[in-house]
This record gives structure tokens, sequence and C-alpha cells, in this order.
């Protein structure tokens, strides 16, 4: 079990013309404390994935400018961050591809960190994934965003602490030969803003007895698992903490899963015995583990056969063991 470097790859002393960063999606699996009322608040476990991406190019120009998917937000983190170090110039930014935006991926952590990334890297500037993270307001419930942003992987964090990003406890490698079948409805948006911030604060506590028992689980079973290869054990512990989190955030979403789409098709895949499966952070999206590649190819090529409803895709992603990848030029 790793924690993550304290600078991102690809940061450099001396200024860069271009700087290219791609980072790539990430599933929360849920947390350990969902009131955020607890002792231990919070506390996120999630996995790194290898696509969908966000691929951008930021280089010098004589005016801001923005283009590409996401384009506005994109540019908002790119003027903030470049305030905040006291830094004044005018760049051009190219979002050449995005992560769909409010789907339980994890686009607004990645899109900041990767914008942020871009900046210290054009401008020579060694700042981390942390301090990128605080100066673009990003972490502020979980962490798993930022630890797969600069190492990939499968991780649990602590939950913030007082004004602080929340802790890495531990980091293990997704084991290869998995796979994970994704559910995207792109007809449905998770909550996102002052909705999510607004669903939280009317939740109620969440059992200490409880958050003890899901810690334990995944120190003591699920991340094991993944060490030993031991997929069945991992699957069924993930499943067990997207039950608890589908029950309790239930009522806010309509049922244990937001997209009635998506619940359908986790429904199916349950029916066919499969155990490692759920809905990423509010959703639309939802996935389901396969043991290798031919079972991950067999339950895309399955579900795209029986499934018609507009908006509702299909993709075959593996788990991701590298940070996001920062190249300049």
């Amino acid at each position: 079990m790793e924690a993550f470097p304290a600078h991102p790859k690809g940061a450099t002393k001396v200024p860069s013309r271009r700087a290219t960063v791609t980072a790539t999606a990430r599933l929360h699996f849920g947390f350990i404390d969902p009131s955020g009322k607890g002792k231990r608040p919070f506390g996120s476990f999630g996995l790194s994935l290898d696509r969908p991406s966000t691929r951008l190019v930021l280089g010098r120009a004589q005016d801001f400018k923005a283009s590409g998917p996401e384009q506005d937000r994109a540019e908002r983190c790119l003027r903030t961050i470049a305030q905040s170090c006291g830094v004044r110039g005018a760049y051009a930014l190219a979002i050449e591809e995005a992560i769909p935006p409010h789907a339980g991926l994890g686009s607004g952590t990645q899109l900041a960190l990767a914008v942020g990334s871009a900046f210290a890297a054009l401008e020579g500037l060694r700042l981390s994934p942390d301090e990128i993270a605080k100066r673009l307001g990003r972490g502020g419930r979980s962490g798993i965003g930022i630890a797969t942003f600069a190492q990939g992987g499968v991780v649990l964090d602590g939950g913030p602490g007082r004004g602080a990003l929340p802790e890495l406890i531990a980091r293990v490698p997704f084991p290869p030969a998995w796979r994970v079948l994704l559910i995207l409805d792109a007809n449905y948006r998770g909550l996102e803003g002052a909705s999510e911030r607004a669903a939280f604060q009317s939740l109620p506590n969440y059992p200490e007895s409880e958050t003890e028992a899901l810690h334990r689980r995944i120190t003591a079973s699920a991340l094991p698992a993944l060490v030993a290869g031991d997929f069945e054990t991992f699957c069924h512990e993930v499943g067990y903490l997207q039950a608890q989190m589908g029950s309790y955030f239930a009522p806010l979403q309509g049922g244990a899963y937001a997209s009635p789409r998506v619940s359908a098709v986790l429904d199916w895949l349950r029916a066919k015995g499969v155990t490692g499966l759920g809905q990423s952070s509010w959703g639309p999206t939802g996935f389901a583990f396969a043991a290798s590649e031919t079972e991950g190819n067999a339950l895309l090529e399955e579900a795209q056969a029986r499934s018609s409803q507009p908006g509702l895709r299909f993709t075959l992603a593996q788990g991701r063991n590298e940070g996001a990848k920062i190249e300049t030029a």
C-alpha cells in the first residue's frame, strides 16, 4: 500500500511552450460514513479506470481562449489557478476530449487537476495534485479523484479533516486481467453543486457501528482480495458496500440507483449471478466486474444485444494503475 507522490509526473523546473495532460475517469464505490456527520466523516473507496478520458493541451496565446467540450468550466479553472499563483498571462486551452459531466465518473476533479497540472508544467511550477485541488476547491468530501489522478489504482481515503483534504489510507493496484463493464446513460444527470450539498444536509446520521464495520470490511477483506487476486471476495465486498449506499441514498434518488434504465441492466446482471456491481457516486453510471477480458466482452455483447434504450450505452474498461499523463514540449 502506497502514498501518492508529492509532485505530479511531468512537473518541470523551467517554463515550457506547451503542456498536454491526459486524465482518466474513476469509479466511486461508496463512503464509509455517507452522512459525513460522524467521527470518521465520508471516507471514500474507488478505482481509477483507463476510460473515458479527459485530454487537453495548454499553450501561450495573445488572449485567453478555450475550445472543446467543457471549455467554460476548464477556462474558469485556468483563470483561478493562474490568479492564485500570481501569474499574469494569456493561454490557449484546447479540450480534445472530456469525461462525461455529472455521470459519477469524477469529471470535475479530473478536469480541474488536468488544467492545473498543465498550467504548472507550462509555467515550471512544482504544484502537487493536493495543492492544485486546494486552489481549485476540489476534494471537499472525497479524495479518490486526487489520488487516482496522482497514481491510479484502487484507493481508500479517510475523509476530510478540519481544513485538510482527505488523507489517503491505502492504495493497491487493480488486477490487470480484470475488466469493468460500464453502463452509461446520457439522458440522466447525477446530483452536483448546490443540489448535492442540499442532499447531504438532508440525510440522517449514519450509525458509527456501520461505519466501523464498512471500514473493517474494506481494509481486512476487499483490499487484501485485490492483492491476492481473489475476484469473488472483492466483488462480494463491493456489492455489500453498494447495497448499503443504495439503501441509504434511496430516498434522494428514487431507489438504489438513480437511472431506471441503468437499474434495469444491473437487475439483469444480478439475475445472471454477477455480484460485483453497482452505481458510481450519484450516477447514473453503473458498473459490473468481470474476471477476464473474455468474460467482460461476453457481458458487453449480451448487454448491447438486449438493450435498445435511447441514451444507454456500454463500454468495457480496465483498471488504470498509473496516474495522469503529463507531457511538455
